[in-house]
């Protein structure tokens, strides 16, 4: 077994990994980064499917998310935004395609005033709400303790404002069924975000792509670490103590080192056997996190040819298996390419079937929004994340009913020489590649402010 010594050992080559190393690297430490995939990336990745280049992980970039704009800004790399010109689609619960413009569903005047009212209430909680710490608001065990789905019945008697509005966090976020996790859960979601209506706003949230896929930012940054990023090593163990050496262990590398990071999803913690093993209430709470459950979609067509008939390839429906769709054609492109969701409860359904019959009722939702020339893709493929086994789920860790307060603040919590972090425990965005560059940064600071003082 080959044995190395390095001031600090990082476990995931995702973004948090390689930018907790990066500026450990500069800033004079020794580092090594381990993963267990044969890429780096984590879940970010850019891959070509029968000859079309493919998002099968994260891609988008908003306004609001500062330290990823930077990143790129450093790293080199250039944005083009998403196509959204033309009108897009809403299917209600009678299954009837309308056509809208703006962020209002066109829904009756009774539903969207509900919504606009939810909206406003939900607002308002995101603004009393401290997004790095949420388990600290007056209210944190009541709004901790009932589910978002409950809450939202308890707001209003409109079935379908309750499942639009909780679309935007359940579906498209936190990929759970509504009745899973918390009102407080919800918030945080939306505060790391700046505010609920941002989370309601495409135009704002989905802003704008990487030219040549989001995966080029850990790529880069593991560029600046050379050979010090060694890829299909998944760590076994890791050796620690309250106060000294951290010891981790491969099948074929030893690496010993003054503090170790472990920059992967809180799921995957209990992957690693510890000796000793972390303490009790640590343990605890990676069993009340879980990542959610999606189906991404990406279907490929000669053409645009929703564009054709006015459309901008943005869609919603609450009611149809795929709950969001969006033109996602690549810069400089002449076919075209829409990208649909699946998630919760609906892809626990699609999976259970053959991958023929689950392609077949896909492609029959997206064909509900945009017509028969959906059914029809040249390529087509489906990122399922929950098959990975090195992430095993989509698209963050999020607790269960009571789960962030009682266990919030100890997730930031370094354990002897350990640090735990990913995109997963961030504040201002929370599962998002801006998240994850946050928390490296953390990361890296505290063990150079720990440095410094030794």
């Amino acid at each position: 077994m080959r044995q190395l010594q390095r001031d600090v050992v990082v476990v995931g080559a995702g973004v948090t990994g390689l930018i907790t190393a990066t500026r450990l690297s500069a800033a004079g430490y020794s580092v090594v980064v381990l993963e267990a995939r044969d890429r780096v990336g984590g879940r970010l990745w850019t891959d070509h499917i029968d000859g079309q280049l493919f998002e099968i992980g994260g891609q988008w970039v908003s306004p609001d998310q500062t330290a990823l704009l930077e990143t790129l800004s450093e790293l080199g790399l250039g944005t083009y935004p998403r196509y959204r010109e033309g009108e897009s689609v809403y299917i209600g619960a009678d299954g009837e395609p309308r056509r809208f413009t703006g962020e209002a569903f066109p829904t009756s005047r009774e539903t969207q005033r509900e919504m606009e009212r939810l909206t406003a209430l939900l607002d308002e909680l995101v603004a009393q709400t401290d997004v790095a710490a949420p388990w600290q608001h007056p209210r944190a065990t009541e709004y901790d303790r009932i589910s978002f789905r409950s809450w939202l019945e308890s707001q209003s008697d409109d079935a379908e404002a309750v499942a639009n509005t909780a679309l935007f966090i359940a579906d498209a976020m936190l990929t759970k069924p509504a009745h899973s996790f918390s009102l407080l859960q919800a918030l945080l979601m939306a505060a790391s975000a700046g505010s609920f209506s941002h989370l309601v706003d495409a135009d704002f949230i989905l802003d704008r792509r990487v030219l040549g896929g989001l995966q080029q930012v850990p790529l880069r940054l593991a560029e600046r670490l050379g050979d010090d990023v060694v890829l299909g090593q998944p760590v076994r163990s890791i050796r620690w103590a309250p106060a000294g050496e951290v010891t981790a262990r491969t099948d074929e590398l030893e690496v010993t080192a003054r503090w170790g990071v472990i920059a992967v999803p809180p799921n995957l913690h209990q992957r690693i056997a510890y000796l000793p093993p972390l303490p009790r209430l640590r343990q605890q709470l990676t069993q009340h996190q879980s990542l959610g459950l999606v189906i991404k979609v990406h279907a490929s067509y000669p053409t645009p040819f929703w564009r054709e008939i006015g459309l901008s390839g943005t869609a919603f429906s609450p009611y149809q298996l795929v709950h969001e769709a969006y033109d996602n054609t690549n810069h400089g492109e002449e076919q075209g390419t829409l990208v649909g969701f699946v998630s919760d409860l609906k892809a626990d359904r699609l999976l259970a079937l053959p991958s023929a019959e689950r392609k077949e009722l896909i492609l029959q939702s997206l064909a509900a929004y945009f017509g028969p020339p959906a059914l029809s893709p040249t390529v087509y493929y489906e990122s399922d994340w929950a098959a990975e086994e090195w992430t095993q789920g989509a698209y963050a860790a999020s607790f269960d009913l009571g789960g962030l307060t009682r266990y919030g603040a100890l997730q930031l919590e370094p354990v002897g020489a350990l640090r735990f972090g990913s995109s997963d425990v961030a504040a201002e965005g929370f599962q998002h590649v801006d998240g994850a560059i946050r928390v490296g940064r953390r990361l890296a600071a505290e063990i150079i402010a720990e440095g410094e003082q030794s």
